[in-house]
């Protein structure tokens, strides 16, 4: 079927709107109708080639949308069901059984290869091909092919526009506190990065009853947000140390810390900023082959450094309990939200890149 799609032809080109030949569903796939889609730091990391992905691609990997056709295998979803497209995993890895999709063994090359398990691609223009299959899915387009395992069936009572940024950024930072960290009541934690993930990890922080919340990030209004989203403390790192600030106020180091840049100044922060025994989540991307130092003795004493993909959730359990707090009024992530038609790409990534938006999302 002919449809429209953002196509990246170029090392940080721009994104390029083009009419394209999306494949048929095979039997274990779905055809998505895509009615909104966030735009994820990874998504322009991908632009940039900092890894190493093939083009001309189209990337995109938080949808969601209503289901149009499913192939004869599927079970899961029906014609006219919403859901949310999340990560690609293969299903018979030993992660994979053990419930642990995040850690795939298959994880790169199903997410970043750009074509499906068995080398195929779902996308062509002209007869040249387009890579798709962008974490099983490529949704920066009107319509996705998403293999079963990749869609979670959402409610219909809660619009499809504020829902497609769970299949990554909302529940990776989520997850990161719920899931990785199994933060307790009445535990301490710091959020690194106040962005659309280190937020969604602070409304995490106060479900799970977290009595010590502290956003530490350089820009003033992000913190002024984060206390407003249930942060107790908040740290200007470019004004303070935030290592000294944060055992002041936790008389000697807090429990756990996530670090939500990417950046090895502020990874080293997180893990020194520890209590003897702490557990420090690394989420923030940073490109291939960027190295970070720590003094051994600090890992000596007991911390730990836990590397966090997709907030080690299962999206299909996972991405529906973030949806029913939601709509108990306790996790207000749509106050992340801007919207953007999908022709405006390229604006919306230069405002997230800017920090003008906390989260993008397009709407086809």
């Amino acid at each position: 079927m002919k449809i429209k799609a953002a196509v990246v032809r170029e090392k940080a080109g721009p994104f390029i709107i083009e009419d394209i030949e999306l494949d048929d569903p095979r039997p274990d796939e779905v055809l998505v109708r895509i009615v909104s889609t966030g735009l994820c730091h990874t998504d322009l990391v991908a632009r940039m080639q900092f890894l190493p992905i093939p083009l001309p691609g189209v990337f995109g990997h938080e949808g969601a949308g209503v289901v149009e056709k499913v192939g004869f295998q599927v079970t899961k979803v029906k014609p006219g069901d919403h859901v949310a497209t999340s990560f690609s995993s293969c299903g018979v890895c030993i992660c994979c059984k053990q419930g642990r999709p995040g850690w795939c063994s298959e994880f790169r090359r199903l997410n970043f290869g750009g074509r499906r398990a068995d080398g195929s691609t779902t996308m062509k223009k002209n007869g040249q091909t387009i890579y798709g299959s962008f974490f099983g899915q490529s949704t920066f387009a009107t319509h996705s092919i998403v293999a079963e395992r990749n869609v979670a069936k959402v409610p219909s009572d809660v619009p499809l526009e504020i829902l497609s940024p769970m299949g990554c950024g909302i529940q990776t930072g989520a997850g990161g506190v719920i899931n990785s960290l199994q933060a307790k009541p009445g535990s301490s934690i710091a959020v690194f990065g106040i962005g659309s993930v280190g937020l969604s990890a602070i409304l995490a922080a106060v479900v799970s009853g977290c009595t010590k919340i502290i956003g530490v990030d350089i820009l003033e209004d992000r913190l002024k947000l984060a206390k407003e989203f249930g942060a107790t403390d908040v740290i200007n790192s470019g004004k303070a140390n935030a290592v000294e600030e944060i055992r002041k106020l936790t008389g000697g180091g807090i429990q756990y810390t996530l670090e939500c840049t990417g950046i090895p100044k502020v990874f080293r922060q997180a893990v020194d900023s520890l209590m003897m025994g702490g557990v420090c989540g690394l989420i923030g991307v940073a490109p291939m082959g960027v190295e970070a130092n720590l003094e051994m003795q600090t890992i000596l004493d007991g911390r730990t450094i836990k590397g966090i993909v997709e907030g080690d959730c299962v999206p299909d359990i996972f991405i529906p309990q973030l949806v029913e707090l939601y709509k108990q009024g306790r996790f207000p992530f749509d106050r992340l939200l801007k919207f953007y038609s999908l022709d405006q790409i390229n604006e919306a990534a230069e405002d997230s890149e800017k920090g003008k938006t906390l989260k993008a999302v397009l709407k086809p």
